[in-house]
């Protein structure tokens, strides 16, 4: 945490989700009504301030904060200009502990570990329990040996956790947080025969031997490691944060809606948007010096949130909007949850800020392995469960078998040609890769950061058309290609996996100018009542809402009352109180084929119970 010193639409998780899918014919009625039956939430008004919040931006960190204050009774609004939050760059891993990254101290580890089981208890039903193997490749400089330290530091961490809370113990024992195999073990494990190939594990040493044996074991130092760092699923988490903010009235829902402008309420001057900009948003800044001269003690300030919500034709096409469709909300308190686009609403308020952004993509294959077996689906009979002719319009999917396996990751220095390889599981045989090299995740031009007098990175235009309007699909296929060919240099098999087309990607922001950096959470201008999400890792948002509720407090612009602030320490939501894994099922599959995404990666293979 950084502290600086210097008329509503409510648009419920139903009706933006599943009305919006709706309205291109995608679901039939008998569809439509089983969505409304849970989208359609009982509402819970808590007991609260009057205070108005705005939050720019529904990614992980706005969203966490929106159900964060809206459980204190804060009247929030949540600007999104997506169809449904937590669409944004590639995520699919629970970092508790951060093990992928031999880069980072590990008092940012601690860190990491502490946040991952605290987002993991918020929101269960994103998670996938399955853990991770780490190896040092032969071709690397390090040692598995460099790696124990820090893991027997986490382990008594993780301990300590659940010595001060056990309901802390969310990862399994401590003693079983990590496990290391030399050679031998593994072959040992390979040759057992009490392991069923075509079960999903239910102990470390199942997950070790599926996935040694598919790795190529000349290739790798020993030991290896296996961690309880679980698979997090970003339809599921997207669909866990809207159905949690569908249960408060007081949480204000803007989806499809596009802000345009940010000004300081009664005050003469105001800024505009600079007719010669292509972006709508990049407005002239006027020193927020004019501001902390005008506001003495700072409890008077409020924001005007300028916005205008998109609409669409028939044929699914934005219809242009002009400027009488401008409408605007007042509030006591401004929020920037803007991932890359941060720099953004800091120009508009003029707050300087150094920052770089990374675009970053994962890309989604599809392997049948050679333990697969595969048929046909084309309905189903249990009457949970989408038919053929209801689920969403989709063809014939094939339903497979494959020999499940953990994360992989294959240790390497980020940014070379050797950069880290990361293979991650989903169910029916897909898997999401990461190489970081410049080839597949990482671009050659992709790292920018900001000038003397903007605090918005500039990312190159081809990036921006590529995260608003999609790949262009030979360099899909092309990375996707070689993203598989990374792979199969420690996973042999994986050479006949195919490209499905698809890829997670998008802006990271990185706070500063280390591009190593993986915690940090939020940033505090207390006397311009603003407030600035900076999340590198999904995991830090929701210690970036304490921050923010901290800070309301010790402004004394809310009181959290003793029973509300042990809801949030144990974990007692609403949402996880009134609806089940289904609910999350059921959306997650919504959006996932909303975003053009193989139904099975909505789901996981293990779920946390």
């Amino acid at each position: 945490m950084i502290i600086k010193n210097l008329n509503s639409l409510h648009t419920d998780s139903y009706s933006s989700a599943v009305g919006y899918i709706r309205a291109y014919g995608y679901i039939r009625a008998s569809s439509y009504l089983r969505a409304k039956k849970y989208m359609k939430a009982e509402k819970y008004k808590p007991e609260g301030a009057s205070l108005k919040v705005g939050i720019i931006g529904g990614g992980v960190a706005g969203s966490t904060i929106a159900i964060r204050l809206a459980a204190l009774g804060i009247e929030t609004y949540l600007f999104e200009s997506k169809s449904s939050l937590i669409d944004g760059p590639p995520m699919c891993h629970l970092h508790a502990g951060g093990n992928l990254y031999r880069e980072i101290p590990d008092e940012d580890c601690v860190e990491l570990l502490k946040q991952s089981i605290d987002m993991l208890r918020m929101y269960p039903y994103s998670i996938d329990v399955r853990p991770t193997v780490i190896a040092i490749p032969q071709r690397d400089d390090g040692t598995p040996e460099s790696l124990i330290p820090r893991l027997q530091l986490l382990t008594r961490e993780y301990k300590a956790m659940i010595v001060a809370d056990p309901a802390n113990k969310v990862l399994g024992e401590a003693e079983d947080y990590y496990r290391l195999y030399n050679k031998q073990d593994l072959l040992a494990l390979i040759h057992q025969s009490n392991f069923d190939i075509n079960s999903t594990p239910t102990h470390l040493d199942h997950w070790v031997a599926n996935a040694a044996r598919q790795l190529d074991l000349d290739k790798l130092k020993y030991p290896i490691v296996a961690v309880q760092e679980y698979g997090w699923n970003i339809f599921r988490l997207a669909a866990s944060a809207q159905i949690a903010l569908g249960f408060y009235p007081n949480a204000h829902l803007l989806l499809n809606t596009q802000v345009v402008g940010v000004t300081v309420a009664d005050m003469t001057k105001t800024h505009t948007a600079d007719e010669n900009s292509d972006n709508e948003l990049a407005l002239k800044p006027f020193a927020v010096q004019q501001l902390a001269n005008q506001q003495v003690d700072g409890s008077t300030v409020q924001w005007n949130i300028h916005y205008k919500q998109k609409t669409y034709r028939e044929d699914g096409s934005e219809a242009n909007t002009s400027v009488d469709d401008t409408q605007t909300i007042k509030v006591d308190y401004l929020i920037n949850a803007c991932g890359f686009k941060t720099g953004i609403i800091d120009n508009m308020i003029g707050v300087p800020a150094k920052r770089m952004v990374e675009f970053k993509a994962s890309y989604v294959t599809h392997w049948n392995n050679p333990n697969s077996n595969a048929t046909f689906i084309t309905s189903q009979t249990d009457s949970n469960s989408y038919s053929h002719d209801d689920s969403y319009g989709l063809e014939e999917d094939l339903i497979y078998s494959p020999l499940i396996l953990p994360e992989i990751i294959i240790h390497g220095k980020r940014g070379t040609p050797q950069g880290m390889v990361q293979l991650t599981p989903y169910p029916n045989g897909y898997y999401q890769i990461h190489s970081m090299n410049k080839a597949v995740t990482l671009f050659e031009d992709g790292l920018v950061a900001t000038k003397d007098d903007d605090a918005q990175p500039e990312l190159k235009p081809k990036y921006i058309q590529c995260i608003e309007d999609g790949w262009n699909p030979a360099t899909l296929q092309e990375r996707s290609q070689r993203a598989i060919i990374e792979v199969s240099e420690f996973v042999p098999r994986f050479a006949s996996a195919k490209p499905t087309g698809n890829a997670l990607y998008g802006g990271q922001q990185i706070p500063g100018n280390n591009d190593t950096l993986r915690v940090a959470d939020v940033s505090l201008y207390p006397e311009i009542h603003y407030a600035r999400a900076e999340n590198v890792k999904a995991s830090s948002a929701l210690e970036a809402s304490d921050d923010i509720v901290k800070l309301l407090e010790s402004q004394n612009l809310i009181q959290s009352t003793p029973q509300q602030n042990h809801s949030r320490h144990h974990h007692d939501w609403i949402y996880l109180r009134h609806s089940s894994k289904q609910n999350i099922d059921d959306l997650a599959k919504l959006f996932a084929h909303q975003r053009a995404f193989p139904l099975p990666m909505s789901d996981v293979v293990t779920s946390f119970s």
